[in-house]
């Protein structure tokens, strides 16, 4: 008897009523268990959370419960924290790494971050401007490098706070 025929014949005399494990879109009361870290605080500790939003290096992306693990670094941009009832807070992080672990748990080390709602428009744009004339003056290699990355961030922020 062939192995094929072996294996069909087994699983037609299997019995029907056990489970079979799929992957499939997260239920409306799953929650994620979210911590948000910053190295001298927590924004988040274990809080159930319905999704979340961030600005992975790879591109945007929203983690639902049961989804599979994987480890993204941040780039600079919003977290978006979806409590039950819709309720969202939004955070600008400066960069770091999420990890979705097993059994529905995101852990997010940011460098820096703060509410979205706490940076001002103008003093971005003027901060903007400012990186980007440093990053094009006659300044060291070192100065210009670090005024790029600056401007790289404040282009983000300008960029989160448009939406």
């Amino acid at each position: 008897m062939s192995a094929l025929r072996l294996v069909t014949s087994v699983a037609r005399r299997a019995p029907r009523n056990f489970a079979l494990g799929r992957r499939g879109y997260a239920e409306a009361a799953d929650k994620i268990n979210l911590s948000l870290v910053l190295p001298h605080q927590a924004i988040f500790t274990s809080a159930d959370v319905v999704q979340v939003n961030l600005a992975a290096a790879t591109g945007d992306m929203g983690i639902l419960a049961n989804h599979a693990p994987t480890i993204e670094p941040l780039r600079p941009g919003v977290v978006e924290v979806i409590e039950s009832g819709n309720q969202s807070k939004k955070w600008f992080v400066s960069g770091g790494f999420a990890t979705v672990h097993p059994n529905n748990k995101l852990t997010i080390n940011a460098v820096e971050a703060a509410p979205l709602e706490a940076f001002s428009a103008e003093a971005v744009r003027a901060n903007l401007q400012e990186a980007l004339r440093v990053a094009a003056g006659n300044g060291s290699e070192e100065d210009k490098v670090e005024a790029r990355i600056e401007a790289d961030v404040y282009e983000a922020l300008q960029h989160a706070l448009a939406k």
